[in-house]
């Protein structure tokens, strides 16, 4: 496969898609590729399933708080079927990318049957770990007005955590277990490394807000 070919055709399809949406942007999908690509190489997997579903795997983006938000990587499949058959690309991997795309999504609950879809999905949550997951978390949180943290308990100590209360709560409703529903032995390593890192962080941040 010629790859820098195919891969400069993703990345200009996503481009004139134009995203506004800081946390599912171009950089996230870039590194989203190259976990991708290092999860695949370890796995055996096949890249021509696993780049070009990792390249498209959110080109249709649909808001955290919509009611549509759990059809989003379906649509997305959808999406990126349409648009490989019009570039051409092998039709006897179309059905493989598509899962690999509909089953990478949390909240999807889709679950991943082939090799290919879970490196995927465990390429696609690492980006949600270590201190790139820190920074995305703040971003959407900013960007849908919600608080930092939530007093009189920050950090869920006795109380049920609630993402769409504050950004510190999704840590404890979904980030510090990601590493638990990792598909991959690579995936699992790395998430446990910045699943560290997270905790780390929220010491540090008791320490300055307590």
């Amino acid at each position: 496969m010629d790859w820098p070919h195919w891969e400069t055709q993703f990345a200009q399809f996503l481009i004139e898609q134009a995203h506004n949406d800081a946390a599912h942007d171009l950089h996230h999908i870039r590194r989203v590729v190259r976990s991708a690509k290092q999860f695949a190489a370890l796995e055996q997997a096949n890249l021509v399933v696993v780049i070009p579903a990792a390249w498209l795997h959110d080109c249709v983006i649909v808001l955290k708080d919509s009611p549509l938000r759990s059809q989003a990587s379906r649509m997305a499949a959808e999406t990126a079927v349409a648009y490989l058959q019009s570039i051409h690309y092998p039709v006897q991997h179309l059905d493989a990318i598509a899962h690999a795309i509909a089953a990478h999504s949390f909240s999807a609950q889709i679950p991943p049957q082939t090799i290919e879809a879970r490196v995927v999905q465990d390429a696609d949550r690492i980006d949600a770990l270590g201190a790139i997951g820190i920074a995305r978390t703040f971003s959407v949180g900013g960007a849908m007005s919600r608080a930092i943290y939530h007093e009189p308990d920050p950090f869920c100590e006795q109380r049920p955590p609630e993402d769409r209360l504050a950004s510190l709560d999704h840590f404890y409703t979904k980030l510090l277990t990601l590493a638990d529903t990792m598909q991959t032995a690579a995936g699992h390593q790395e998430a446990q490394r910045r699943t560290t890192f997270m905790q780390q962080f929220l010491a540090q941040m008791a320490n300055e807000i307590l």
